[in-house]
C-alpha cells in the first residue's frame, strides 16, 4: 500500500463509506485531534511506570476507535472495530479512583508542570479537552455516538490524575494556584 495516493491534493478527503469532504470539514478536525491526542500519549508512554504502560497504550487503541467512529457519518456503518462504550468508560472512573487513592488530596488549583512529564500529561489533557470542544461542536450540527463525548470528557480526567501522579512520582512539588489580591 502506498502512503501517498494524491486523492486528497485539492483539499478533500474520504470518510469511512466513500462520502468526500473538506480537509476542514469538522469532522476532519475532530478525529485529526484525536489523533493528535494520541500521539501525546505516545510521548507519554515512554515515562510511564513499567507496570502502567499497557494502561497508556489500551487508551491508544480506544483513541484509535474514537477516530474511525468520527470518521463515519453513519451509526448503521459497518465497522471493523469495536465502538467506544460504557465499559470504556467505567475502565476510566476505575483508573482515576486508583490514582485518587494515592494521590494527596486536593486543596487548591494546580498549575500546570511541577515535572517535564506532569507538564506533557497536562499537554494531553489540553488536547483532549480541545478534541471535546470540537467533538460537542460537531455533535450539534451531525451524528456523533454519545459515549465518545463522555468517554473524552473522562479521558481528559484521567489525565489530570496522571499529571499529578508524575508529579508525585517523580516526588516533585505540586504548583499550586494561590490568586493574589
Amino acid at each position: 500500500m502506498k502512503i501517498y495516493t494524491k486523492t486528497g491534493d485539492k483539499g478533500d478527503t474520504s470518510l469511512i463509506g466513500g462520502i468526500r469532504v473538506s480537509k476542514s470539514d469538522l469532522r476532519i478536525e475532530s478525529y485529526g485531534t484525536v489523533d493528535e491526542l494520541n500521539s501525546w500519549l505516545g510521548l507519554i508512554a515512554v515515562y510511564m511506570p513499567k507496570d502502567r504502560i499497557s494502561e497508556i497504550q489500551q487508551l491508544q487503541h480506544l483513541l484509535f476507535s474514537v477516530g474511525a467512529q468520527l470518521a463515519s457519518k453513519s451509526s448503521d456503518q459497518k465497522r471493523p472495530f469495536a465502538p467506544i462504550n460504557a465499559d470504556n468508560i467505567s475502565q476510566l472512573e476505575i483508573l482515576i479512583d486508583s490514582y485518587e487513592k494515592f494521590l494527596p488530596a486536593m486543596t487548591h488549583f494546580i498549575l500546570p508542570g511541577g515535572s517535564k512529564t506532569s507538564a506533557q500529561a497536562h499537554i494531553a489533557r489540553c488536547v483532549c479537552r480541545r478534541a471535546e470542544r470540537i467533538v460537542v461542536q460537531l455533535s450539534r450540527v451531525d451524528y456523533v455516538e454519545k459515549q465518545l463525548l463522555i468517554f473524552l470528557n473522562r479521558l481528559s480526567d484521567y489525565l489530570f490524575c496522571l499529571a499529578r501522579a508524575f508529579t508525585f512520582w517523580e516526588e516533585r512539588e505540586e504548583i499550586k494556584w494561590i490568586p493574589e489580591g
